[in-house]
């Protein structure tokens, strides 16, 4: 099941900037432990859900996961060999803008080791570099 939105006011949108630092969802609101994003960049649908199942196979679905991101932009394209003009490409799939500074998933309920493996391979399924925080700043 891919993650979209039920419903959009807008087939298609403009690409955007992707500069700056994010202010909302930058620190750990749920959970004890957290991933946040270093760079700026467009996450998929397709991304979030490998690193979803990385993090549940490692930690053999034991405590509780919060994904902090949602993709709500969709995202055209155009046919193979297509010529230049004839407008826009129609949506092909949708992504999550995510700049620098945002906390992408939380976790609580394991043991920290098991926590920092688990979001290391989910680190690896994302375009950007992330690291590997804790709630209060410890270790």
């Amino acid at each position: 099941m891919a993650l979209m939105p039920k419903r959009v006011k807008h087939r298609k949108q403009q690409r955007g900037r992707r500069k700056g630092t994010s202010t909302a969802g930058s620190r750990i609101n749920f959970g004890e432990y957290g991933l946040k994003a270093i760079e700026s960049e467009w996450v998929t649908d397709r991304q979030i859900e490998a690193a979803r199942v990385a993090i549940m196979r490692k930690t053999g679905r034991v405590g509780k996961m919060w994904i902090r991101i949602f993709p709500d932009k969709p995202i055209t394209k155009r046919a193979a060999e297509t010529r230049m003009g004839k407008g826009k490409g129609s949506p092909a799939g949708w992504v999550a803008c995510v700049k620098k500074g945002r906390v992408i998933f939380e976790l609580e309920g394991v043991p920290l080791d098991m926590a920092r493996s688990a979001m290391r391979l989910s680190a690896h399924k994302f375009p950007m570099k992330t690291k590997f925080i804790v709630r209060g700043g410890q270790v």
